[in-house]
């Protein structure tokens, strides 16, 4: 699951008291970035390449998307928060096809790390080979930790090699179509750091996000309707 997202974190750490946002793989793909706070939740949109995406910022923390990608189209959108220590809920409907996944993202600094807490999926479909590292129980849930490293990509401090950290919900255990959960950020923080995979300073917000990519001859398309507090 490489990212699909980073020149607008970059963009915007050039940017006093700038909303962040996840990162993008390609400079010249990116067609539209929006970043704001919209109904009294931060917000992003982001989009490249070719296809037909539209997510709308809905208010009480509900965010609707829909989408149909093409050969290196994708597309990420959420509703965030601050970073850090915190529970966060989520429900709604999440019907995807082909690669993307719905998880709660973000970034630290001092290590450069990308992390995701990844709830459903149809294709993960990683860009970059994972290495698992564990496994652990969080909010009733048994989650696998996986590593991941970038190597000269964008990242929120231009282009770097940095690692991502992903913890995924198991197979049995995720939810297509109804979806709903609690996430306990920091039961994952403390789980990645049993296992000698600590995160350093947190970027100003994460995000509960839909994300959609191409992969190869996979397309992404789909809905979702999620409400997050």
């Amino acid at each position: 699951m490489g990212s699909l997202k980073s020149i607008v974190f970059a963009a915007l750490a050039l940017v006093p008291n700038a909303t962040s946002a996840p990162s993008a793989s390609s400079l010249g793909s990116r067609e539209s970035t929006s970043l704001a706070v919209r109904q009294n939740y931060p917000w992003q949109w982001w989009t490249e390449g070719q296809g037909q995406f539209n997510c709308q910022q809905q208010g009480g923390g509900r965010y609707s998307c829909s989408w149909n990608g093409q050969s290196g189209g994708g597309m990420v959108a959420g509703t965030g928060w601050g970073a850090g220590r915190k529970t966060v809920r989520y429900q709604g409907q999440y019907n995807p096809k082909g690669p993307g996944y719905l998880s709660l993202y973000g970034w630290t600094r001092f290590p450069l790390i990308e992390y995701y807490i990844v709830e459903s999926w149809d294709v993960l479909a990683p860009g970059e080979p994972w290495t698992l590292r564990g496994n652990f129980t969080s909010d009733g849930a048994n989650y696998a930790l996986y590593t991941a490293q970038r190597v000269n990509k964008p990242s929120i401090e231009g282009t770097r090699t940095f690692t991502q950290y992903f913890s995924v919900r198991s197979e049995a255990e995720k939810k297509v179509g109804s979806v709903s959960g609690t996430i306990t950020t920091g039961n994952h923080f403390d789980a990645w750091a049993r296992m000698g995979y600590g995160l350093g300073t947190f970027e100003q917000n994460m995000f509960m996000v839909t994300e959609a990519f191409a992969n190869g001859n996979q397309l992404p398309s789909g809905t979702s309707t999620i409400t997050v507090s």
